[in-house]
């Protein structure tokens, strides 16, 4: 599917506790600046209004009918219905609210809701990472090609994504790459999210600084202290980056090891990556020391940072041989070095979940 090509119109909206921010894309791109609008978050019906409201004035701005209305809506939910049962940050919505039904009987149009982690990955592997590098392999004349991508979403949450041969794998539950629940080896008595997050910046930081209060500085304003243009606790401003990298490494092994995919990072701490992207790149690389031999590799794959121009020199390489078939007058190309990739996303998180969001549309209304 060829998503940058696609001249139909499809409405989106980018959904947070605060402000929602409505759009419409075609051709894989945004038409409009974007229509923002207090969500409303604790209000049922200024909400809907709102959602009703900014869909119908993007209709009058891009002046053309659109196909279908798609976007990433804060679970939980029951996606593929379209219902939304949140209490966190729209608590207007707790109990089950049927939005999808909702916004099809308003404006006669196909809905269509998934969870933000699910979009993002599902952008960059069909019009962001995924395809860049293949492009680029072929560029280079190897003939390793990818099929596979994950997304991780970083900032006041840690979501993830899968997609498997141009399919978002969602689930028989749709709570497939649910991330953020998976246990860490650094810190087991929490869950990742506890440990890759914004919050866990904050309280890595407060804890090695003498912080009473976890919440008195941003992120931003810890790499600031990390990276010297901000007075505070430059060593525990590095060490709270490096402890976040670490326990994400973590995560993004344990799911390598299962789905033997390109690793994309998105979100609102990616900005820090020089930061946490070392520990990261350490953990993935580290070796396990079993019992019954010496030491063995933590990943079957070797892992390349695409953000470090060395690494991804070394990963573009055409490592591919040529073997004879023996007893024939043929041979086969052989690439001897799994291999995979990580890289802090291009477009950036909201964009991808956008592009991600429109593809999904239209790969279900077809052609």
């Amino acid at each position: 599917m060829d998503i940058f090509s696609d001249d139909r119109a499809v409405l989106t909206l980018d959904a947070g506790g605060t402000n929602f921010i409505f759009n419409a894309y075609r051709g894989g791109r945004a038409i409009l600046k974007g229509i923002r609008k207090d969500s409303h978050a604790h209000h049922l019906e200024r909400c809907l209004a709102t959602i009703k409201e900014g869909f119908r004035e993007v209709i009058e701005s891009i002046n053309e009918d659109p196909v279908a209305i798609s976007f990433a809506f804060p679970g939980p939910a029951d996606y593929p219905n379209g219902i939304i049962d949140n209490s966190n940050n729209l608590p207007a919505f707790k109990g089950g609210v049927p939005l999808k039904s909702i916004l099809e009987e308003e404006f006669g149009l196909p809905v269509f809701i998934n969870n933000d982690g699910d979009l993002f990955a599902y952008g960059e592997a069909l019009g962001g990472i995924l395809p860049e590098i293949n492009s680029r392999l072929e560029t280079a004349g190897s003939p390793k090609r990818y099929r596979n991508l994950v997304g991780f979403t970083l900032g006041t949450g840690f979501g993830g994504g899968f997609v498997s041969n141009g399919q978002l794998i969602t689930g028989d539950n749709v709570t497939a790459a649910e991330v953020w629940l998976f246990s860490n080896r650094y810190h087991p008595s929490v869950n990742t999210e506890e440990v890759v997050s914004i919050r866990s910046v904050q309280r890595f930081y407060a804890a090695d600084a003498g912080i009473s209060s976890p919440n008195e500085l941003e992120p931003k304003d810890i790499y600031e202290i990390a990276t010297g243009t901000r007075e505070g606790d430059q060593a525990a401003a590095k060490k709270a980056y490096e402890q976040m990298g670490q326990a994400l490494g973590d995560a993004v092994a344990n799911v390598l090891t299962f789905t033997d995919g390109i690793a994309v990072i998105g979100g609102g701490i990616t900005g820090a990556s020089e930061l946490y992207m070392p520990s990261v790149m350490k953990e993935l690389k580290s070796r396990f020391d079993p019992s019954i031999e010496g030491s063995m590799p933590r990943l079957v794959q070797k892992v390349f940072n695409l953000d470090d121009e060395g690494e991804q020199e070394e990963f573009f390489r055409d490592y591919s041989k040529t073997l004879p078939i023996p007893g024939t007058d043929r041979s086969i190309a052989y690439d001897p070095l799994p291999r995979l990739a990580i890289a802090t996303s291009q477009r950036g998180a909201t964009e991808s979940i956008a592009l991600g969001a429109y593809a999904f549309a239209l790969q279900k209304i077809g052609s």
